[in-house]
């Protein structure tokens, strides 16, 4: 029976192929097993593509000495309702940036290459937190294969310039080839694949205080291809940056559901996070798998045409929706 593979399957392999470290080669093969055509004629396929997967990860393993993921030092476990990497030239001010906007103790210095390994930090937008990661800086040349795998594990990207610096635009145009060149950045991302699509990514020109800041913008806009969204913001003043909380929550693409019981006030406190067009039967089974097996009723105040609207199942909730579940 013949393979019949697919454009973005050969794009994957091609990539592989390319691949100069493990990490690279272990998400060029997870993209090849995603993106093969399922069937009968493919099997001897995809078993190599499993062994391959699987030898890779356990080859990894060993070189953390068996431990855990853990202790890679640019892996930090997700928080919050997304995680958001930012990355940058030396001096662009990521630091400054974290700094100002979460609890994390970053090193703010004059010269370059004061952060060597990631730090992150809790992001307050009302009532959800946003993990903000602080990096390395960023030098193509100089990026480590956990440092490119901790990259496409995000959720999102920020990508910090400096507008005060003349070669900002260059600096800008050189991380979004680097992010093509190693398929993190897609136009579009197949089911299973980890990587981002342009909407992820958001621009953040910093030091607005002090540059001229609508027209280096304009001029960037112009010079480099498909430029993501540039908002100018200021660690110094904080221009901007409650913008900046309200795009990232935006472009994360989740939303906040309240729970209540029968007879009783919805807790508002602590939302439960769920990704864009989640269900009612998405949210009992993020509370608990048991609920969502016993699952009878449930009822919606907010989106639903009325408040405590009696709703199915498989009703798509909304930003800020208060549900009553019932088993």
């Amino acid at each position: 029976m013949p393979a019949n593979l697919t454009q973005q399957y050969y794009a994957a392999e091609e990539a592989y192929k390319k691949a100069s470290t493990p990490e690279e080669k272990l998400a060029a093969l997870e993209e090849m097993l995603a993106t093969i055509p399922k069937h009968k004629g493919t099997e001897k396929l995809q078993a190599d593509i499993k062994k391959r997967i699987s030898r890779l990860r356990k080859e990894g393993s060993q070189t953390q000495g068996g431990g855990s993921r853990q202790e890679d030092p640019f892996f930090v476990e997700p928080q919050g309702a997304g995680q958001v990497l930012l990355l940058g030239p030396p001096n662009s001010g990521k630091s400054a940036l974290v700094q100002c906007l979460t609890n994390a103790k970053t090193q703010v210095a004059e010269y370059p290459f004061a952060t060597a390994l990631p730090v992150p930090g809790m992001m307050k937008f009302e009532d959800v937190s946003i993990q903000l990661v602080d990096t390395p800086p960023f030098i193509a040349e100089g990026i480590p294969g956990n440092f490119t795998a901790a990259i496409r594990n995000s959720d999102m990207l920020a990508l910090v310039i400096d507008l005060t610096d003349q070669d900002c635009a260059d600096q800008l145009a050189s991380m979004l080839e680097f992010l093509r060149e190693k398929r993190i950045l897609r136009d579009e991302v197949p089911p299973g694949v980890r990587a981002l699509t342009l909407d992820k990514i958001l621009v953040l020109g910093n030091k607005a205080d002090i540059a001229q800041g609508e027209e280096m913008i304009e001029l960037i806009t112009e010079l480099v291809p498909d430029c993501p969204t540039v908002l100018p913001v200021s660690a110094v003043t904080g221009y901007n940056l409650d913008e900046f909380r309200r795009l990232t929550f935006q472009r994360l693409q989740v939303i906040r559901v309240y729970t209540k019981r029968p007879g009783k006030e919805p807790d508002l406190d602590k939302p439960f996070i769920l990704p864009h067009h989640s269900t009612v039967l998405d949210l009992a089974t993020a509370i608990h798998k048991e609920l969502a097996e016993n699952l009878r009723t449930a009822k919606v105040w907010g989106s639903a045409k009325f408040d405590g609207q009696a709703v199915n199942h498989d009703y798509v909730l909304s930003d800020k929706d208060i549900v009553e579940l019932n088993d």
